[in-house]
């Protein structure tokens, strides 16, 4: 698997229906244009969004699927205009990787409890070959992933949204639900961080 997802397909128009091509506003100088239909916006954002759900997750089928089920919701929204498409699918998106976190901590929080019948605790961590971290020269990523994997939630959030994908200090507040200012001091604090961890690669 390498991340790539299919990309959930509408139903299909029926006899006499006809599109309505609808004109968008001009881009901004500078900024390329959002993709024309919904499907092409998914397309063009489903690598980028898998790497954002697998730090987040820290598990490849577990990021596969929120990936998924982000652009599957993201059909309710096909009528918004395509500018709004961006903040609100990685709004989804961040939404579905809360969810399956809160979910995983209350099955973990009975799991580690849980005694094999010798009285030993069950080992529950797979020993399996990350296939993820199977490629030679990727040393600087790897360590880069860990690295941003281990920072709290909301500095996670912040760097991967401002650094690795480039969004805005605003768009980026309106993906996490936080004012301009807290971005601003979620990434000066995961930066801080992984500064002091990485010093040594550098």
């Amino acid at each position: 698997m390498d991340g790539s997802l299919p990309v959930p397909q509408p139903p299909l128009r029926t006899g006499r229906d006809r599109v309505v091509p609808v004109t968008d506003p001009p881009s901004e100088p500078g900024r390329p244009a959002p993709p024309a239909t919904l499907e092409a916006f998914l397309g063009s954002v489903q690598r980028r969004a898998f790497r954002f759900a697998e730090l987040g997750l820290h598990h490849r089928d577990d990021a596969l699927d929120a990936v998924q089920d982000a652009m599957t919701r993201m059909l309710g929204y096909r009528d918004r205009p395509p500018a709004e498409w961006t903040p609100l699918f990685w709004t989804v998106l961040r939404s579905r990787i809360i969810d399956v976190q809160r979910r995983r901590t209350f099955r973990l929080s009975w799991l580690s409890e849980t005694r094999a019948p010798d009285g030993d605790a069950i080992d529950w961590a797979d020993d399996g070959p990350d296939p993820a971290r199977e490629h030679d020269g990727r040393e600087a990523w790897q360590m880069l992933g860990d690295a941003v994997r281990g920072l709290p939630r909301r500095q996670r959030e912040a760097f991967t949204l401002r650094v690795l994908e480039e969004f805005d200090v605003e768009t980026t507040a309106r993906i996490m639900g936080c004012s301009a200012g807290s971005v601003k001091t979620h990434l000066f604090r995961a930066r801080e961080a992984l500064q002091l961890q990485l010093e040594d690669f550098r």
